[in-house]
């Protein structure tokens, strides 16, 4: 390529080992970007029509992670409250897991989701979807969630329709009586709406037992989050799961982990994964009290399934694409030439290792997965160890950036991405 030649490609990671689920990889292939969209995937790519070359021999080249249950809105100031002071601002927790799409799980309703967007939405790198509580006033406690009167499905699915795309599902959660009502109304939304629910089931209640629930009460696509809670009857006395989770899988409701600090067991996933009844996806429940407990971030999460006997593969898999699938933004979750070049490098670290569970019950690993570089839009916005610069004493001696705005967003002269 000649000094006036433009190169064909931004940013070209070679060497790594890329498994892509909806594309059926799972092999040592090189990786090229352009304009923030996936270029090449290819055996060998030319060095030379790269602006910028990384070396990522011996990593893992994944889409970049899906968490479809986190609470990040975190601007209000309100206490106790998970459109408040029980969310974090996802830049923070996203890029150094490898996460470069979440979906916030309810935190908002219609009645403040517009503030949510202004101040944590808009203004993240990070890009944040929403699941719309169908609590008007969001995920603010009791007194908020148990109010039947402030669950109107009409006025849920016209901000949904309104956001189409942003809001991604309708969410029910935390409610403590025995009424069908929030579950009922929250899949009347979501049906106007044309998008899944996704149901916290709240208090256990012998009059909303969770065959009907799983069975009858939700359509085909809908989301149990937190199914290895144990708390809801999802494994019987006798150790075997309940057949309502088989019966609700049957009819294609969607099974997620939504881990968080009190919705996982390893008294209940060992036995339930044993028997063959695998999470659909992985999420966190991201919040102050799931990320400073058993959960930690996404990657620990995922490490646990390792640990639990799921391959690499198996996780990668319910950790990007399939979400993906789940929220209905197929474009995402893989490195399809020309999807959005949102890339994870991970390393699968060999040791000993130890997980805890909600109950701080701890298993021990042998692998767990570390991210090594994170990529938004064909630009880098977390690199661990730097494998992506320059050593300092190969450049001049007054050196001052050392990126490109084409391929780094880890400088101060680069934009967001």
């Amino acid at each position: 390529m000649s000094a006036f030649e433009q190169p064909q490609y931004d940013l070209l990671l070679r060497g790594g080992h890329v498994i892509d689920a909806k594309n059926g990889i799972n092999a040592v292939r090189d990786l090229a970007i352009r304009n923030g969209l996936i270029a090449a995937v290819a055996e060998h790519i030319d060095p030379s029509t790269a602006l910028k070359t990384v070396d990522v021999t011996g990593l893992y080249v994944t889409p970049g992670l899906v968490d479809i249950h986190v609470h990040v809105y975190a601007s209000t100031g309100e206490r106790n409250s998970y459109a408040g002071d029980n969310s974090v601002f996802p830049d923070g927790f996203t890029f150094r897991s490898g996460v470069t799409t979440v979906a916030d799980a309810g935190s908002s309703g219609a009645r403040n989701f517009e503030d949510f967007k202004q101040h944590v939405i808009d203004r993240s790198k990070t890009r944040v979807l929403a699941f719309l509580n169908i609590v008007g006033a969001g995920m603010r406690g009791p007194k908020y969630e148990d109010n039947l009167a402030d669950m109107d499905p009409q006025t849920a699915a016209d901000i949904a329709k309104r956001y189409r795309g942003l809001i991604i599902g309708i969410k029910t959660a935390h409610y403590s009586g025995p009424e069908w009502t929030p579950v009922e109304h929250a899949v009347e939304a979501g049906t106007m709406a044309n998008i899944p629910v996704m149901v916290d089931f709240g208090a256990n209640k012998p009059e909303r037992p969770i065959q009907v629930l799983l069975t009858q009460k939700l359509r085909p696509g809908d989301i149990y989050t937190h199914c290895y809670s144990g708390l809801r009857n999802e494994l019987l006395p006798d150790g075997k799961l309940n057949p309502g989770m088989w019966d609700g899988r049957k009819r294609g409701v969607i099974f997620d982990v939504g881990h968080g600090g009190g919705s996982f067991a390893w008294r209940i996933a060992a036995p339930a994964i044993q028997q063959g009844f695998l999470p659909d996806s992985i999420s966190t429940d991201l919040h102050i009290g799931s990320m400073n407990a058993g959960m930690k971030d996404m990657l620990n999460l995922m490490s646990k399934f390792l640990a639990l006997g799921l391959s690499l593969d198996e996780v990668i898999a319910r950790s990007t694409w399939n979400p993906a699938r789940e929220i209905h933004h197929d474009e995402l979750g893989n490195l399809s030439i020309g999807s959005p070049a949102d890339v994870s490098v991970l390393r699968l670290a060999e040791g000993t290792f130890g997980f805890t569970d909600m109950y701080g019950a701890r298993m021990q690993g042998k692998q767990k997965l570390e991210c090594e570089m994170t990529i938004k839009a064909g630009r880098i916005v977390y690199d661990l160890n730097g494998v992506s610069r320059p050593d300092w004493k190969t450049l001049p001696p007054n050196y001052t950036e050392v990126g490109d705005p084409r391929w780094d967003a880890l400088n101060p002269a680069s934009k967001k991405p």
